[in-house]
């Protein structure tokens, strides 16, 4: 509820940064709880996208370009215009398993070890892209590695289907 209480400008609309209305093709950027906003070390934003549809990476398809093209060139241009951070120095990716399943994207400093920007998890966004267009259900048919943490339910529900 939370993300969509900021999508409707209910909650956090002062933090927001940039904003394409674009029902299927518009998102808000804004700082991640975790980044303080003053050290341009530990930069962190998240990309919420409007689209209620996409809930992970599992549902991205060719169809979803435009949007994904969007996220990626607005998001370094709000992102280099309000901190002065190029594009080159940013990691921009998208969590598979997301810690929630509404589709966002991270923008973290190149420099900063964010929690889960590791490659096992984090997957690029011009990576995701070029996924798609090299096949348009990429992430419905492919095997995708997803590390879990001891105490994670996720884990446990693997393990009770006797999945692992």
């Amino acid at each position: 509820q939370w993300v969509y209480n900021i999508l409707e400008k209910k909650a956090e609309a002062e933090r927001i940064i940039h904003e394409n209305p674009d029902p299927c093709s518009g998102f808000v950027l804004l700082p991640d709880f975790k980044w303080n906003q003053s050290q341009l070390d530990d930069l962190y934003l998240i990309a919420l996208v409007h689209r209620r549809d996409l809930r992970s990476l599992r549902d991205l398809t060719a169809e979803h370009l435009p949007l994904l093209r969007t996220i990626l060139t607005e998001g370094q241009e709000a992102i280099s215009k309000r901190f002065g951070v190029p594009g080159c120095q940013l990691r921009i990716y998208l969590h598979y398993q997301p810690s929630y399943y509404h589709l966002h994207v991270h923008f973290t400093a190149l420099g900063y070890e964010a929690a889960g920007s590791a490659v096992e998890r984090a997957h690029l966004l011009p990576d995701v892209i070029d996924n798609l267009l090299m096949e348009p259900s990429y992430y419905q048919q492919r095997a995708l590695t997803c590390p879990l943490r001891a105490d994670e339910p996720l884990l446990k529900k693997f393990q009770e289907a006797g999945r692992l």
